[in-house]
């Protein structure tokens, strides 16, 4: 027995568990997004499996709303970049900024 796509039985679960781990590398961005830095080892990420075919019917809604979250995701971590990188000039700027030179000399002191 075959399915529509010509994918042997038990594609349409193939779909799922892959649909599963892309789910958890979302909530790890959004925990980390929250959290606002890493707090500890950064997983490798998501791998897209090969070889799945199309995407099943019944988890077209649930791969919508996966790609609603991970573009949420995407911007949330580059307005998160962005601050990064204002405050970093900040940080630069007052370390390049010299020690200041005293303008008056205390000679009654």
């Amino acid at each position: 027995m075959v399915g529509p796509t010509g994918a042997a039985p038990g594609w349409d679960v193939a779909w799922s568990d892959a649909l599963a781990d892309l789910e958890l590398s979302v909530a790890d961005a959004e925990a980390l997004l929250r959290a606002g830095h890493a707090t500890g080892p950064v997983g490798p990420g998501w791998v897209p499996p090969s070889h799945l075919g199309q995407l099943p019917a019944p988890l077209v809604e649930r791969a919508q709303a996966l790609l609603d979250r991970q573009v949420r995701v995407a911007r949330g971590l580059a307005a998160a970049a962005a601050q990064s990188r204002r405050e970093l000039r900040a940080v630069e700027q007052l370390r390049a900024t010299p020690e200041a030179t005293p303008v008056y000399l205390d000679t009654a002191g």
